[in-house]
């Protein structure tokens, strides 16, 4: 073992203590491994009082700091608590599990792991059929709740979709008509159902030729979905040239979002002359929030005709097309 110098056999035993073989260091260094266990022998009596350290417990250590790191990291990035609510720390651990790892992730926000997997599986398999169920049966409920003069509530809007052999459930129907604000005239005060009959009048006539810029704006609602996640956007077009003018994405369909595309098409054109809003009958349209700003930037607005499975946006193009 003399025959070595004294810097050999440090940096030995220092590659052993960071973790190397000693098959590989023997390998490397042309050194036997007889002599490499003596150094190491060696090393434990002169540092350690003769009692060799556990170096799978320093190595078990190092991974539990590496593990405890990156729960802090993943607890400084999110945008929520341990402690918020099971649906929103799912959110999280699907955004971060790019970076991390779901089991880490799962530890950091408190979460069962086989709990975030069935979370994955019911969207996947039971969410998105759901949306897409609703969004077809939306047209058909508005238009049997408009073809009885909006005095059917969800019961018994329920029970003609039964008849039909429609399979869905009363609390969906009513679900679907309060996303769309189709409310039973009959709960509502005559001074609300004369507002209603105000609010819904078709202007336009399909009169979709115009003559200049900014006569008649025609809008509508529609979603998408990126991955698994439902979207929507507004948009607006200027029938004069059928172009749009203003859009607007948001993951919610409410007053925000047309309200928020109409001011962004007004900021942007500044019209001088009377103007047109023409749109479906959508609850996001017949709103008193909307129907106010409308009113404070001189906008006249049009409602299609009740009933239509397609939107006024739509029939708007095509017709202007002919």
């Amino acid at each position: 073992m003399n025959k070595y110098p004294e810097k050999v056999k440090v940096s030995v035993v220092n590659r052993y203590i960071n973790g190397e073989t000693i098959s590989k260091i023997s390998h490397d260094s042309k050194i036997s491994r007889t002599t490499i266990y003596a150094w190491i022998k060696e090393y434990n009596n002169t540092f350690h009082n003769g009692k060799a350290p556990n170096f799978r417990y320093l190595h078990d250590l190092q991974q539990k700091c590496e593990r405890q790191q990156k729960i802090i990291e993943i607890l400084q990035r999110s945008p929520c608590a341990p402690s918020a609510h099971l649906s929103k720390r799912y959110e999280v651990i699907k955004v971060l599990s790019a970076e991390y790892s779901v089991n880490i992730l799962c530890e950091a926000l408190n979460v069962a792991k086989g709990s975030y997997y069935n979370h994955l599986l019911r969207n996947k398999n039971g969410a998105t059929k759901a949306a897409k169920k609703q969004s077809e049966m939306a047209p058909i409920i508005g238009q049997i709740f408009h073809e009885n003069n909006e005095i059917f509530g969800s019961s018994k809007i329920y029970a003609i979709l039964k008849d039909r052999g429609y399979a869905i459930s009363e609390s969906t129907v009513a679900k679907i008509m309060h996303q769309n604000g189709l409310f039973s005239i009959r709960t509502c005060a005559k001074t609300l159902y004369k507002q209603q009959l105000e609010r819904k009048t078709n202007i336009l006539q399909q009169q979709f030729h115009v003559s200049r810029p900014n006569e008649v704006w025609v809008s509508d609602v529609t979603y998408f979905s990126i991955f698994n996640r439902m979207y929507y956007i507004c948009v607006i077009i200027d029938l004069y040239a059928r172009k749009v003018i203003a859009h607007k994405i948001s993951k919610h369909n409410s007053t925000q979002l047309t309200k928020a595309t109409a001011k962004t098409a007004y900021e942007l054109r500044k019209p001088t002359d009377t103007l047109l809003f023409h749109s479906d009958q959508g609850s996001n349209y017949t709103s008193n929030e909307f129907r106010k700003y409308l009113r404070s930037i001189h906008i006249t607005q049009s409602f299609s005709n009740p009933g239509m499975p397609y939107c006024s946006l739509r029939n708007s193009l095509i017709n202007s097309e002919r």
